[in-house]
């Protein structure tokens, strides 16, 4: 029942906060660009709608707070799947195969982990300039590795299953025995994965952010708040506080769905 709480909870803030990213600027009086030099550092106030204060620009920070969480949430989410979907098709292949093809797929990991991310990044963005759709394949670039090994090990076990082996001496290809007989065997420990692969590409989506290689103005994202408000701290320590908390409760949450989840699987084999 705990992890069943504690995915519902979890769920529901996220959901909660979605919510509130997608239609708070909408329903706030000041636009996410607009420039107020009357109110700059205005501290956080419920008087005239300024929740989060406002910036060194006089920007509104709730909004622009909220236009983060979007950006942030659809790198992740994004770069999430692109992971999922090169991940599981890599990993599959490789632990149903096996032999010299499985070795050889699984030197190229290894391969790519040894790259510096960051030189990686930095070489994408001096040879696409900073596009915004560069952030995602960066990320997802690094975050499919993980996904790969995770799934070859569970292929390894599944293809020695009864099923696959009656498919096999059924006369199925190999390509549809991975995608319509294991893949989908997949599905439980994938979905638990990926719960704690959208914490991973947040942190690393704020980490380009704060260092200035990630999301640049006039669009905005929590680590580009962060990075801002640290300049900030001493004068106006809400620039920072607020958007950091806002975006260590996300990763919190998606932490805890993950647990939960990763709980609630391990139940139903256990039994």
């Amino acid at each position: 029942m705990s992890g069943n709480r504690s995915i519902r909870i979890t769920g529901g803030v996220l959901l909660a906060i979605a919510a509130v990213a997608v239609f708070g600027p909408w329903l706030s009086p000041h636009g996410f660009a607009s420039v107020d030099y009357e109110n700059i550092l205005a501290s956080p106030s419920l008087a005239d709608m300024r929740f989060f204060g406002t910036d060194e620009h006089g920007r509104d920070l709730f909004v622009r707070t909220m236009m983060g969480v979007r950006v942030t949430l659809l790198v992740a989410i994004v770069a999430s799947f692109v992971s999922l979907v090169i991940g599981v098709a890599y990993g599959a292949i490789a632990g149903y195969v096996g032999g010299r093809l499985d070795a050889a797929m699984m030197r190229f990991v290894d391969t790519l982990y040894a790259l510096p991310f960051i030189f990686f990044v930095i070489l994408l963005m001096g040879i696409f300039e900073r596009n915004f759709l560069l952030i995602f394949v960066a990320i997802g670039a690094i975050n499919w590795l993980d996904m790969a090994r995770i799934v070859r090990g569970q292929t390894l076990s599944l293809r020695e299953r009864e099923f696959v082996e009656a498919a096999r001496l059924t006369g199925v290809s190999t390509m549809r025995i991975v995608f319509r007989h294991i893949a989908p065997n997949l599905v439980g420990i994938v979905i638990v994965y990926v719960t704690l692969t959208i914490p991973q590409a947040i942190l690393v989506e704020s980490f380009l952010s704060y260092l200035g290689l990630g999301v640049q103005e006039p669009q905005t994202s929590l680590g580009t708040l962060v990075e801002a408000g640290v300049d900030l701290m001493e004068s106006a320590s809400w620039t920072l506080l607020l958007p950091a908390a806002v975006l260590a409760l996300i990763l919190m949450c998606f932490n805890f769905l993950g647990d939960g989840l990763r709980d609630k699987f391990d139940a139903r084999h256990s039994q």
